[in-house]
């Protein structure tokens, strides 16, 4: 069994002992301190654009200059965090933590719905809840810029190689992130990933299960029985539900263009818009649950990956917006205050453009269907 973190450097996140040059690089990454300056001061950076980019970095060396933990940086996380749920949601509810052995690592593996927010909240229950924060799964197509590659290693996320081509690297890759993963719950450290690669843009959430292939290929080369690993990974499924997604309109479009012309082209850096939409837009209600342990004999992956779709179906939490939207009026207006929360819906709705209507709706209609289903 690999044990030492240097095997995993090139996907591992950063330690104590790393955060200092970390930190120094960014405040030094031109590209990064423009971005706040355009997002912060975005009438002032054409002008005074210099002076701003001075100031910003004077002002990240003082705020920054006694972090030198990975601990200290995932409380500075926790006071942006704290704002942006007061600022863009109606509250942040959840269930099942009572279920988890501070002791323990686990494998949270959940719906993926937003490509930063779905770890951040699961982040944000552990964390308000005093247990250990997650290492976080993230592809390396979202950190082609250095700077979001100093950002995400900081916050505990590790590296899944998307990338590589040819089987025989996608091998290697793959064969390293098992080996790391074994590595991480050995350490009681928990890891978050993804049920499958990419979001459930048509609210569709499934378990890919290649993914469970990747989490058993270390047990295979230690030849150990499939279910007999899969036992030792402390496998949690989790449901995220967001009453709105900031970012339903923008799915849509992707599979309105997929559907009229058989593909989607997307702009570069678009994850990276993808990321900012989902924080500063509005989410209404979120609610995180953390499921069962995964319990029983599995032969292979394909059942693996249908227990745990059990789960999360069955888990995921129902808000009016996702009721109204699978037709059932009656229920929505019964769970929202008087019907205020349809009447929220249908204003939201009455946003997005006609040809991407029933995308959307379906979107959050199919939580409904699922969860009937389980």
């Amino acid at each position: 069994m690999v044990s030492d973190t240097d095997l995993f450097k090139d996907i591992r996140p950063y330690r104590d002992d790393e955060v200092a040059g970390a930190i120094q690089r960014l405040i030094h990454d031109d590209e990064f301190v423009s971005a706040i300056a355009k997002y912060r001061f975005s009438t002032l950076s054409g002008i005074g654009g210099p002076v701003i980019k001075a100031l910003i970095r004077l002002y990240l060396g003082w705020r920054w200059r006694k972090l030198n933990s990975v601990r200290q940086i995932q409380q500075e996380v926790a006071s942006y965090m704290e704002k942006m749920i007061a600022r863009t949601t109606s509250g942040v509810t959840y269930s099942g933590l009572e279920q988890l052995d501070p002791s323990q690592g686990y494998l949270f593996i959940s719906n993926h719905r937003d490509i930063a927010l779905d770890p951040a909240f699961v982040n944000w229950g552990l964390y308000s809840n005093g247990l250990d924060t997650v290492r976080i799964a993230i592809g390396d197509n979202l950190l082609r810029k250095p700077c979001a590659a100093e950002l995400m290693k900081l916050n505990k996320s590790f590296v899944v190689k998307r990338s590589v081509k040819g089987p025989r690297e996608m091998m290697k890759a793959f064969s390293e992130l098992s080996a790391y993963l074994r590595h991480s719950i050995d350490e009681q450290e928990s890891v978050w990933i993804a049920q499958k690669e990419g979001r459930a843009k048509d609210g569709f959430d499934k378990t890919d299960p290649a993914i469970l292939k990747m989490f058993y290929m270390e047990g295979k080369r230690e030849k150990i029985p499939f279910g007999d690993y899969i036992k030792t990974l402390n496998l949690v499924p989790v449901s995220i539900s967001y009453e709105y997604d900031p970012g339903d309109q923008a799915k849509a479009r992707e599979l309105y263009a997929k559907a009229q012309q058989g593909a989607y082209e997307k702009r570069e850096f678009e994850d990276v818009e993808s990321i900012v939409q989902g924080i500063v837009g509005q989410k209404g209600r979120v609610h995180v649950a953390f499921g069962q342990p995964i319990a029983g004999d599995f032969e292979n992956a394909d059942q693996l990956a249908e227990a745990i779709d059990q789960q999360i179906y069955a888990n995921y939490h129902l808000f009016p917006s996702n009721l109204f939207a699978a037709g059932d009026t009656h229920a929505a207006q019964q769970t929202a205050d008087n019907g205020k929360a349809v009447q929220i819906f249908e204003q939201h709705m009455a946003q997005i453009p006609a040809e991407l209507k029933s995308l959307v709706l379906s979107m959050y209609a199919q939580p409904v269907f699922n969860k009937n289903k389980a």
